[in-house]
């Protein structure tokens, strides 16, 4: 995943750039949407095959958003961050990553995702052996075996499969996607920031 976290970074910095040249000529809501339409775009683009990277990797996506943050707010580079992301309501990349893994798996558990993602995804009340046991009631998922914890955990049914049993019931179990979403951006958003 390191060339395509360097080709994201080299164009995501590319683009910060360019509204760079021209902000002064433009309004706060302006560079905002340029930002989100240009930067923050690529990052989120394909983010759920970053499941399980490095650190390192994470880290140079962060400093994507630090920037484009640092850009909208006109802040200096020794400005701490986290007050900047929190007006913004931006996650933090692993948040970010989390949330359209999950955001894919409950589209695959509701019938709305490409078929050859879904059907890699089991019910564990579908699952042999597992109808009477208290988790065949909830809409948890199996998660299967690997034998490879770097390359086989990052396989979107383990990941996708922990991720969402991982999540409350009450948001696993929302009626539409956009409700999903938005109980999901709270709880992510409430864990990044720590109910600031």
């Amino acid at each position: 995943m390191k060339e395509h976290v360097t080709a994201t970074v080299r164009s995501c910095f590319a683009a910060i750039r360019q509204i760079r040249s021209v902000r002064r000529a433009l309004p706060q809501h302006a560079d905002l949407t340029l930002v989100r339409a240009l930067v923050v775009s690529k990052v989120d683009h394909c983010a759920t095959v970053l499941v399980g990277v490095s650190g390192r990797l994470l880290d140079r996506l962060q400093s994507v958003l630090n920037a484009a943050a640092r850009l909208i707010f006109s802040a200096r580079r020794s400005d701490h961050i986290s007050p900047l992301l929190y007006d913004l309501h931006w996650l933090w990349i692993p948040e970010r990553i989390k949330f359209r893994l999950c955001s894919l798996t409950f589209r695959c558990v509701h019938g709305t995702a490409p078929s050859y993602l879904a059907v890699s995804l089991r019910r564990t009340v579908i699952a042999e052996g597992r109808r009477h046991l208290r988790s065949s009631v909830t809409t948890s998922l199996v998660v299967p075996s690997t034998r490879r914890s770097t390359l086989g955990d990052r396989a979107f049914p383990v990941a996708a499969a922990r991720m969402w049993n991982k999540l409350p019931a009450s948001v696993r179990n929302a009626p539409s996607l956009l409700t999903f979403s938005r109980e999901l951006k709270i709880l992510l958003f409430r864990r990044s920031f720590n109910g600031n």
